[in-house]
């Protein structure tokens, strides 16, 4: 059975809160029971049928209106916010028609199970017009679509349509029409909310939304939106004042006051910052939260500075284990305290969950220049000379001040952004695994310098495969390059400890004429594999002459060999 990905982030996350426990001579935190998944829908923005001008703002309401609907009856419906900043991730315009296929691409990218699609149409008859909504819904898994869905409602009625469109969808929840109906703002503050969202300046789109909230003072998504459009301007007084206006029992309060504590980020407000921030962890203990406290830490400065930043960063890794992000930031302030072993642990986990991070393998790299690993040092930084022109200057050997990262969206329970970002990744693991099928078969066809490109390629793409630094280490030995075969077997049991790794690096060892340590690597090696012959060879072949050891690796040995060889 496929393993869901929420289910993969909760036993990630027990894994990493229960090391992090036992370092600290813990226990095993308790585990969490999981909720029932639920599907995921994206609603498109729907298509104008015959471009009406005046019905323009409706193509985007449509869209919102049925996203909050279904989400209301119980589905998880992707919102706005996320969907847009899906679409400026994937740098899909706005304004163009989304083809089917072009739908289930966006769809995938973002974790949807379904799709809905849409289009509007005006009738003209003896009533007065008449707005037409037409719904497709694509059911990926199944990989079917279902039957297009049509309802009729005077434009005065836009709510109650698409409530009717939304129980077709949901046609066991239990709310009624006029249930969701009754729990949106009056018509005329809607319109002007939408085309506050959808106009071009900002001028306009002040204009717009501080209409819709004179219309109707209970919008609060207004105030949000408002906030967004005086922060893009960097007008972050104005920004803190739209946000500051929605009441602390709104149901949209823990994204406003997270968004004025990014207000007062920007205006260097660190206590006020801070405190905001504090309240809001205690109510709501998100990542980002976590996260954007470190960095109010960092960036307000005083003693121990990095070290309670650390303490706040460690709390977002725990609460999101697959951010990137987090766990850069973490590694980055353990660089600010000179603690250059624990900045490599958590910088080599934020490249293996973003291996394009130009930032975190440049920090990785001086980290390990520091601590004396000048191999595996170069690597990195060579690494971050390719995925960005900042790290290109000749000489530039000093990280810079002010990586930390400000999270800038509060986690929400859909968490986009991070199946886009694992979508991404998979298709870098994917060309990864082809580089190294790649470099096999030329291994086998004794090509090495060919090998060595095409591993080269896949440790660009996943530097921290393990069966990859494997077979790099291996061919390193065979061209007697010792010394790096040595540091890149080290890389590939940290990434991932095989027996077969602890043999190559014991053989290493003997080539580099330190038997002790290659018997340690032997040891370790039959420990997890007790038929390696090979390591009771290399125990047999380290042993002290005459020595007990000796005799019974000897022994054993010659008992594990089947007769006839």
């Amino acid at each position: 059975m496929t393993e869901t990905r929420s289910a993969r982030r909760r036993w990630r996350a027990l894994g990493l809160l229960a090391a992090l426990a036992l370092a600290a001579g813990g226990a095993w935190p308790s585990r969490a029971v999981a909720a029932p998944a639920r599907p995921r829908v994206l609603v498109l923005p729907f298509a104008d049928a015959h471009h009406i001008g005046r019905i323009y703002w409706l193509t985007e309401a449509a869209a919102v209106l049925l996203t909050d609907d279904l989400n209301r009856l119980g589905l998880q419906a992707v919102t706005r916010e996320d969907r847009r900043r899906a679409f400026d991730r994937l740098q899909i315009p706005t304004d163009v028609q989304i083809t089917d296929a072009t739908a289930i691409r966006i769809a995938r990218l973002v974790g949807a199970t379904q799709v809905v699609l849409g289009g509007l149409s005006l009738e003209t008859g003896p009533g007065g017009d008449q707005l037409v909504a037409r719904i497709r819904r694509i059911r990926l898994a199944a990989g079917r679509m279902d039957p297009t869905v049509v309802e009729r409602a005077p434009l005065r009625e836009i709510f109650p349509l698409f409530g009717r469109l939304a129980r077709r969808l949901v046609p066991q929840a239990s709310l009624t029409v006029q249930q969701l109906a009754d729990r949106h703002p009056p018509l005329v503050a809607f319109e002007d909310y939408v085309k506050g969202l959808l106009a071009e300046n900002p001028e306009t789109q002040i204009r717009y939304l501080r209409s819709s909230m004179a219309l109707d003072p209970s919008l609060d998504r207004a105030h949000l939106a408002l906030w967004r459009v005086f922060s893009e301007q960097g007008n972050d007084e104005a920004a803190l004042a739209a946000v500051n206006a929605v009441p602390a029992a709104s149901p949209e309060a823990a994204r406003a006051r997270f968004r004025a504590a990014l207000s007062l980020i920007h205006l260097k407000r660190w206590d006020e910052a801070s405190t905001a921030l504090s309240q809001l962890a205690a109510a709501h203990p998100t990542a980002a939260v976590f996260n954007d406290l470190g960095v109010v830490e960092l960036r307000r400065g005083g003693a121990d500075a990095s070290r309670r930043a650390a303490d706040d960063f460690a709390k977002a890794t725990q609460a999101d284990p697959d951010a990137a992000d987090y766990f850069f930031n973490l590694g980055y302030s353990y660089w600010l305290q000179h603690n250059a072993r624990a900045a490599i642990y958590w910088l080599r986990e934020a490249v293996r969950r973003n291996p394009t991070d130009g930032a975190a393998h440049f920090v990785l790299g001086v980290a390990l220049a520091a601590s004396g690993d000048s191999l595996e040092a170069d690597r990195e930084r060579a690494l971050a000379r390719q995925l960005s022109s900042r790290y290109a200057a000749a000489g530039m050997d000093r990280v810079p001040a002010g990586l930390e990262r400000l999270a800038t969206a509060l986690d929400g329970p859909l968490g986009v952004e991070d199946v886009i970002v694992e979508s991404e990744q998979r298709n870098q693991k994917s060309l990864a695994a082809f580089y190294l099928a790649r470099a096999r078969r030329l291994t086998r066809q004794q090509d090495d310098r060919a090998a060595t490109a095409a591993l080269k390629r896949c440790l660009f793409l996943s530097p921290y495969d393990a069966a990859a630094q494997l077979l790099l280490g291996r061919i390193d030995l065979r061209e007697k390059r010792t010394q790096q075969a040595i540091d890149v077997l080290k890389i590939s049991l940290w990434s991932r400890e095989t027996a077969a790794a602890h043999l190559a690096l014991a053989e290493a060892y003997l080539q580099a004429a330190d038997p002790k340590a290659a018997r340690a690597e032997a040891a370790r090696a039959l420990a997890l594999n007790p038929g390696a012959d090979e390591a009771r060879h290399i125990l047999q072949q380290t042993a002290p002459a005459g020595s007990a050891a000796a005799r019974v690796g000897g022994a054993r040995a010659e008992a594990a060999v089947p007769h006839g060889r």
